[in-house]
C-alpha cells in the first residue's frame, strides 16, 4: 500500500475462532500489509466474549462485538438478557452488538428463540446506542417484520453483514438507515444478481468485509479467508460501481467510522 491510499476496513470477521489459533499475528501483519488499518472481530456466543475481547485488547487495530449468533440461540438464550448484552457493551473495545438474526436456511436453533434473541439484541443496541449486526439468510420477511417492530419510532442504526439477500431486503434495510456490508461472495461467478443489487446501493451505505475464515473471494476462493483477502472484494465492488478502488476505500471506511461512532478514527 502506498503511504497515501486510503485504508480499508473489514468490518466482519471471526479472528478468535481456532482456524486462527497458529498464526494470528502473522494474519495482522497480512491484513496491515495490504492497507487493512481497522478489523471488527464479531461475536457470536456471549459465552466467548472474554476470547473475543482478548483478541480485540492484543491489537490496537482490532475492535469488537457482542452478541449471539442465531445458530447458538438455543443455547444462549438464558444468559444472552438486554442486561447481560448492555453490560458487555459498556467496553471501549466494543463497538457493536450482533452478530444477530435470523437464519432459516440451517434452523439450527428454532425459530421462536432466534426471535426472542434478535429483539433482545435490538433493545440493546436501543439502550446503548450502539449499532445492530445483522445476520438473515432465508428470513426477510421476519427479518424486515422484527426490525420494523423493535425499531418503531427509534434511530436505530445497523448493517446487513455479508448480504445476499433480496433487492426488497437491500431497499428496505437502506430505507431503515442502515449500511449494506458485502462480501467475497459478491466476487463469485454465480453472483450476478447480488453485484446488480450492489450497483445500485448509494455508496454512501456500503462496507466491505471478509466473515473469515469463511467466504474468501476470488482469486483466493477455497483457501482459509482471513482479513487481508478484503482488497479483492474491495476491488470487485469497485468495478461493479464504476469508481476507482481509491474512493471505494475512502467511501467504505468513512461509512464504517460514520457507523460505529465509538470506533477512533486514524488521526
Amino acid at each position: 500500500m502506498l503511504v497515501d491510499d486510503p485504508m480499508l476496513v473489514d468490518s466482519h470477521c471471526h479472528l478468535d475462532f481456532p482456524d486462527f489459533a497458529d498464526d494470528l499475528d502473522a494474519v495482522v501483519e497480512r491484513a496491515r500489509a495490504a492497507g487493512v488499518g481497522r478489523m471488527v472481530t464479531i461475536c457470536t456466543r456471549v459465552s466467548r466474549f472474554a476470547q473475543v475481547r482478548a483478541v480485540a485488547e492484543r491489537y490496537p487495530d482490532i475492535l469488537c462485538t457482542v452478541g449471539v449468533h442465531p445458530h447458538h440461540a438455543a443455547d444462549e438464550l438464558s444468559d444472552a438478557t438486554v442486561a447481560r448484552l448492555t453490560t458487555l457493551a459498556d467496553d471501549a473495545k466494543v463497538v457493536g452488538i450482533g452478530e444477530t438474526g435470523l437464519d432459516y436456511f440451517y434452523d439450527k436453533s428454532p425459530r421462536d428463540q432466534q426471535s426472542e434473541s434478535f429483539r433482545r439484541h435490538i433493545r440493546a443496541c436501543l439502550e446503548t446506542g450502539l449499532p445492530l449486526i445483522v445476520h438473515t439468510r432465508d428470513a426477510d420477511a421476519d427479518t424486515i417484520t422484527i426490525l420494523r417492530e423493535e425499531a418503531a419510532g427509534s434511530e436505530l442504526r445497523g448493517l446487513m453483514h455479508c448480504f445476499s439477500s433480496s433487492r426488497q431486503l437491500a431497499e428496505q434495510a437502506v430505507e431503515f438507515g442502515f449500511m449494506i456490508s458485502l462480501s467475497g461472495i459478491v466476487t463469485f461467478k454465480k453472483s450476478e444478481e447480488l453485484r446488480a443489487i450492489a450497483r445500485d446501493v448509494p455508496l454512501d451505505r456500503l462496507l466491505v468485509e471478509t466473515d473469515a475464515p469463511y467466504l474468501a473471494p476470488v482469486p483466493k476462493r477455497g483457501k482459509r479467508n482471513e482479513p487481508a483477502f478484503v482488497a479483492h472484494t474491495a476491488a470487485a465492488v469497485a468495478e461493479v460501481k464504476g469508481v476507482t478502488s481509491a474512493a471505494l476505500a475512502a467511501a467504505t471506511t468513512a461509512n464504517f467510522f460514520r457507523l460505529f461512532r465509538r470506533a477512533a478514527p486514524c488521526g
